[in-house]
């Protein structure tokens, strides 16, 4: 059974979020605060994804998806913004979510995103069909993909989901500049609804992670008016 948590205060919008995602095939749970959202995920280790509103009372959804991460990389994060709150979507990409989607929004449209983003994390999951090979190596890097672990001089790097999955990306394409695009369709799938900027957001994200100096990056490269190059 696929399992997602549902945050939200406001009750109206909460049940018919609900209602939607198990008419397709979700078991929900539903927490009108981070509080309790807390609580449902220590109960429910095996949620494969989360669906988190900004605005809550007592913890924001911004911390909460901070407090998740640090327990979980593997479970799927959306935050859901009102429109205009640009920079709190940034940040919540920043602090591990996988994606994020404005109010007001389609049923049609969070329910594909939700599956887009299902799709992404049974693929990355233990039950997934192994690549060959098992580990990718590039220079001082190696990237296990039975652990789901990247590994650099042999320290892990802790990775989300997505990241380990742009990672792959740059590791099966050495030397070879990706548009934003290209990226884009790789990790989030074909028909993805939200902005390319997503990418870039990612990529901060992961320089902070495999760069010895994040602000003058050697491995992540940007080809400016492109995209993006892997240096070993």
């Amino acid at each position: 059974m696929k399992r997602i948590l549902v945050v939200e205060d406001e009750t109206s919008i909460r049940e018919m979020v609900a209602l939607n995602l198990r008419r397709s095939g979700w078991e929900v749970l539903e927490a009108p605060t981070a509080e309790r959202a807390l609580e449902l995920l220590n109960q429910n280790e095996d949620c494969q994804a989360a669906l988190l509103d900004i605005m809550l009372p007592g913890m924001d959804g911004l911390s909460l998806c901070e407090t998740i991460r640090r327990s979980n990389a593997a479970i799927g994060i959306i935050m859901v913004s009102a429109k205009g709150q640009e920079a709190d979507k940034i940040k919540g990409l920043s602090i591990g979510a996988d994606d994020y989607i404005t109010k007001p929004f389609s049923v049609s449209e969070l329910v594909a995103r939700v599956e887009a983003l299902a799709r992404r994390v049974r693929r990355a999951g233990p039950d997934a069909p192994a690549a060959e090979p098992d580990q990718l190596v590039s220079g001082p890097f190696v990237l296990d993909e039975k652990s789901r672990v990247l590994y650099k001089a042999g320290v892990p790097i802790d990775l989300t989901q997505v990241e380990f999955q742009i990672m792959e990306l740059f590791f099966r394409n050495p030397g070879t500049a990706l548009v934003r695009e290209q990226i884009l369709e790789g990790v989030w799938g074909k028909g993805y609804f939200g902005d390319v900027k997503i990418v870039d957001v990612n990529i901060r994200r992961l320089r902070m992670k495999v760069e010895e100096e994040p602000s003058n990056p050697q491995h992540i490269l940007t080809v400016w008016g492109y995209g993006y190059r892997w240096n070993a």
